[in-house]
């Protein structure tokens, strides 16, 4: 069996795959192909970020694969430069558009700031039906 087809069990129950195509430095330009690509030698899950300026390339390449949507894991990052609730949620409504989904498996906080604390110390969370993994 290929490390590519093996997961993790996320405390909640979904499974995300242990290896990732991660789309650093990819140009928007370029990241449709390397989705593709990677999704056909067996990669699904697929990472990106706002701060990475390629989620409209990812987004194509996802959305032209030619997997099932339902079979990719997409991940996707808030930047460090929200830092309220609001410009946060703004910002995930941004990148759903611009990748042309309709939902991310998960979306990460990619610089946690102290702002985003609760007075006990915890992260908040969104109430915004956009991942499946945890509601952000």
């Amino acid at each position: 069996m290929s490390v590519l087809s093996k997961n993790y069990t996320l405390n909640n129950g979904v499974e995300i795959p242990k290896l990732g195509l991660g789309t650093w430095f990819i140009d928007d330009a370029d990241a449709a192909d390397a989705v593709r690509a990677a999704v056909a030698t067996g990669y699904r899950h697929i990472d990106t970020a706002q701060a990475y300026g390629n989620e409209r390339g990812v987004g194509e390449g996802v959305r032209t694969c030619g997997v099932p949507r339902e079979q990719l894991f997409v991940v996707s990052k808030v930047a460090a430069e929200h830092k309220t609730n609001e410009s946060a949620a703004k910002s995930i409504d941004e990148t759903l558009e611009k990748m042309g989904l309709d939902y991310l498996v998960m979306m990460i906080i990619h610089s946690p700031q102290p702002l985003f604390t609760t007075k006990k110390g915890q992260f908040t969370t969104f109430q915004i039906d956009i991942a499946r993994t945890y509601p952000i």
